[in-house]
């Protein structure tokens, strides 16, 4: 289903339009002029990666459809934008229809090219390490299908959607196993997995220590390894076991917990294949885009 077409999105932009506008633009109400024909430039006032051109239409249809937008030649979400100020495209429309649409228009555009250019600039950081960047479930509640869809076009790749889709055990649900009985307890649930109805897309578990790290190295059926707040110098010899260990291509291994473009360099150089950066979505700052007559 193309992005724009998602039920969930239609409600969100359902949603934030009546947060918005309620019954009535009383402001726009009272120009005399609202009804008239009017053009708008939309214009990046920072560098920026885009993201968020697949949903513009659908917003100005929640206003007025007959609102329309023609983009600059190259303005694809995914590209990235070196200097501004920026033209990104031109709009037309009646004057009172822009108007009510342009705050929650530019809300949807400055948080989602914010989410874009936070990744990119972790996916640059890593370049040429062969370690992926990889979002996580600290996303803005009702926003997940966009703020996922950002971090791809930011050059990201997407974790699990959610609870749904994947295994992902972690430390709270294992409390309390020790360390001596962590394989076969992960096992164990392991080979409850086909009773569940829906395949998982893929099979990780959480280690807090590198003990723990071996002893998920002797169960079968694990994909990747979560290696949660560990130090540099824990992810490489993490590395050092799982290669050991012949298990190179066969479980990957995921850094996460406080990584900042400071440090994510040095952890990628470690050897791990995926890193897990919540930041991309909960710390992301809004870029700088407006709405300008023309």
């Amino acid at each position: 289903m193309n992005l724009a077409d998602d039920e969930s999105l239609l409600q969100l932009i359902s949603m934030a339009r009546k947060e918005d506008l309620g019954g009535k633009d009383i402001t726009t109400s009272l120009m005399s002029n609202a009804d008239d024909a009017a053009e708008f430039e939309l214009v990046a006032k920072q560098p920026c990666v885009l993201a968020g051109r697949e949903i513009v239409d659908r917003v100005f249809a929640a206003y007025d459809a007959n609102v329309k937008v023609q983009w600059n030649s190259g303005a694809d979400d995914g590209l990235r934008l070196d200097s501004a100020p920026a033209t990104l495209a031109k709009l037309r429309g009646r004057l009172g229809s822009i108007l009510a649409a342009e705050r929650v228009l530019l809300n949807f555009l400055q948080r989602l090219c914010g989410v874009a250019t936070l990744t990119r600039k972790f996916v640059d950081a890593v370049a040429g390490t062969g370690a992926v960047i990889c979002d996580t479930r600290k996303t803005t509640p009702g926003w997940r299908l966009l703020e996922r869809y950002a971090v791809r076009c930011g050059g990201g790749t997407n974790h699990r959607r959610g609870l749904y889709d994947a295994v992902l055990i972690k430390d709270n649900h294992l409390f309390g196993v020790q360390t001596e009985r962590l394989a076969g307890v992960v096992f164990e649930m392991l080979n409850r997995v086909s009773s569940v109805d829906l395949a998982p897309s893929f099979i990780q578990v959480e280690a807090s220590n590198l003990i723990q790290m071996r002893e998920l190295c002797k169960v079968a059926g694990i994909d990747m390894i979560l290696l949660d707040n560990f130090t540099v110098a824990q992810l490489a010899e993490a590395v050092g076991i799982r290669d050991h260990l012949g298990l190179r291509g066969k479980i990957e291994l995921e850094a996460s917990g406080g990584i900042t473009l400071d440090t994510v360099r040095a952890v990628a150089q470690t050897g791990v294949e995926r890193i897990s950066v919540g930041a991309l979505t909960h710390s992301a700052t809004a870029i700088d885009i407006s709405l300008e007559r023309c």
